[in-house]
């Protein structure tokens, strides 16, 4: 992966995404009811304190050990020993099913609903993270297999700052939040108007 990815707006944690495509997934894993580039910095903070990314050697991590390593403040998320749980069951799929190669996700794909496919059975992976992923690849790793753009929908948008995907320095970043804190007060509004009719 030569591309440079700034999803984290940190030097190191950025340079980990970048470099390592397990790191990538993990992020994307992360990347809920947390901030999005403090998800994406837990990779670093994994292979700072673990030595390694190495998804066969997180897959045979004694469990305790790694959700004590993931919990330690600065923790990996707000729920970091649950989501240690959640990077091991990754790192096993990505072991046994992917040959520990992370990137064979999506650059083996056949088509864009087989990459879907693949990333809705990653534990964690629902199907709007599925398709935010498969967006972040096309965008910044330009793998867009056929069908991409109609699969993955309205973030395959160009110029638009709807999720991660469209992270790639502070001011979109800040343009995401400012999308997603929209869309946010946009569902409460409804769900208000909803019950007030109920």
């Amino acid at each position: 992966m030569a591309t440079q990815i700034r999803i984290a707006q940190d030097e190191a944690a950025d340079a980990v995404l970048s470099s390592d495509p397990f790191a990538l997934l993990v992020g994307m894993l992360l990347d809920q009811q947390y901030p999005m580039e403090h998800a994406f910095r837990g990779p670093s903070k994994i292979l700072e304190r673990f030595g390694t990314l190495s998804p066969q050697a997180i897959a045979e991590a004694e469990p305790e050990a790694f959700a004590d390593l993931c919990s330690t403040p600065p923790a990996i998320h707000r729920y970091g020993r649950s989501m240690a749980g959640r990077v091991q069951q990754l790192a096993v799929v990505v072991r046994d099913e992917y040959g520990g190669r992370a990137e064979t996700i999506w650059q083996d794909a056949e088509d864009a609903r087989d990459l879907l496919a693949r990333l809705r059975a990653l534990p964690g992976f629902g199907d709007q993270k599925a398709r935010i992923f498969a967006a972040l690849v096309g965008k910044q790793l330009d793998v867009r297999p056929a069908g991409w753009q109609e699969a993955v929908g309205p973030y395959a948008e160009d110029g638009s700052y709807r999720s991660v995907a469209d992270v790639v320095d502070a001011e979109s970043l800040a343009k995401v939040r400012e999308f997603k804190q929209a869309a946010k007060a946009e569902l409460k509004a409804k769900a208000a108007a909803a019950k007030a009719k109920a």
